[in-house]
């Protein structure tokens, strides 16, 4: 057999892999996108639920009804009924359509704030939608990088560093928007409450950096580092 056939077999194998490896990676994107949009039940709160409350009373009491959403916008730990907190209490207040989580219930006689704060220090919280925050991987105990794009379209990191003290329900903001055309669309943007470790002045650079911009949330793994200082600005998306 000459070179060039074993060549030409060569080039053909490579090309049938690469194919086979294309379509495999096409259907696991689809198989995700399809289990993100997939419907689940979550338990929701239709009322306001105090503090000491058990989970087996507000139900009784009407506070809690199974709604269907997304997979996406289920966050960590929801619920779909009170079967594993029923004769627990809420550790804070939880407001109408909020969905109800597991963490946000313990024993009775569990601390009323549910949130712990580390001497010398604040806990502040921002409202984030999913891609802001990690898709809901962001859970308490996680370390997170806050990056900043202002107002000009420059992003930076404005805090290598924070710990999240708590996440809040995820609620569904309605958003419409306006085409070219005048025809309306609307659409529900999932957004959660994240509750953050921080000290004054990191909490200043956050409200400030969110009044005058967006904020979006980097997890950070085991040993990642993230630097102040380095600025991508709109013309360097044009190199």
């Amino acid at each position: 057999m000459g070179r060039r056939t074993l060549l030409l077999i060569a080039a053909l194998v490579v090309a049938a892999l690469g194919t086979v490896l294309i379509f495999l990676y096409v259907n696991n994107l689809e198989e995700e996108a399809i289990g993100a949009a997939e419907p689940v039940d979550v338990l929701v709160a239709t009322q306001q639920v105090a503090p000491g409350t058990t989970a087996a009373d507000a139900s009784n009491d009407g506070a809690f009804e199974i709604a269907t959403v997304p997979a996406s916008a289920a966050p960590v730990g929801v619920l779909s009924d009170i079967t594993l907190i029923s004769d627990q209490v809420a550790l804070a207040p939880i407001f109408p359509g909020q969905q109800v989580l597991a963490q946000m219930f313990g024993p009775p006689g569990s601390s009323a704030s549910g949130l712990s704060v580390p001497k010398d220090k604040l806990a502040m919280s921002v409202q984030l939608g999913d891609p802001e925050r990690v898709a809901g991987f962001v859970a308490p105990g996680s370390d997170v990088t806050i990056f900043w794009t202002d107002d000009a379209g420059d992003t930076m990191v404005i805090i290598p560093k924070l710990n999240v003290l708590g996440t809040g329900a995820t609620t569904l903001a309605t958003q419409v928007t306006t085409t070219d055309t005048g025809e309306s669309t609307t659409s529900e943007i999932p957004q959660a409450i994240l509750t953050l470790e921080t000290d004054q002045v990191q909490a200043q650079r956050i409200i400030n950096a969110q009044a005058n911009g967006a904020l979006y949330f980097g997890l950070l793994g085991d040993g990642t580092q993230t630097r102040t200082g380095l600025i991508t600005t709109p013309t360097d998306l044009r190199r």
